[in-house]
């Protein structure tokens, strides 16, 4: 899926998928969809902890999973301790700057030219993949400068 999902088409994609619909759940998605941070776990739990003070990490964690299984979300391995996640859960790259660890997306990159070219180079048939570039960002760069 790709851009964000209105309330009620989230809450009937959870409820055809067997999930039940919770405040937190909803408030987790909403967080998730609205930034472009690609926010880990414990992220998303510091934004939420003011406004649900008896919402565990442990919520978040299982509303993340849920999300990722039903299609609202997709958990990414940029290299850290923990993964982050995007409610862009159609599949395109990301860069991370190795300094401060922001996360981007990659628009117009020429993924299926790139799939193509894995298959023909190893006789498999593609059915995914996932990019993961790494450099250092704008802000940083001109940070060093100085």
């Amino acid at each position: 899926m790709t851009g964000r999902l209105k309330t009620k088409e989230v809450m009937t994609l959870l409820r055809e998928s067997g999930f039940k619909v919770t405040p937190q759940r909803l408030a987790v998605y909403d967080a998730l969809s609205q930034t472009t941070a690609h926010p880990n776990a414990e992220m998303l739990y510091q934004e939420l902890k003011p406004y649900y003070p008896t919402m565990s990490l442990a919520t978040i964690y299982k509303a993340l999973g849920i999300f990722c299984e039903v299609g609202l979300a997709q958990a990414l391995n940029v290299g850290e301790e923990s993964f982050r996640f995007d409610a862009n859960a159609k599949a395109h790259p990301h860069i991370r700057c190795a300094i401060c660890g922001r996360v981007d997306d990659i628009e117009n990159l020429p993924e299926k030219t790139m799939e193509q070219q894995a298959g023909i180079a190893t006789g498999y048939e593609v059915t995914g993949h996932q990019y993961y570039f790494f450099g250092i960002c704008p802000n940083c760069q001109k940070r060093q400068k100085h």
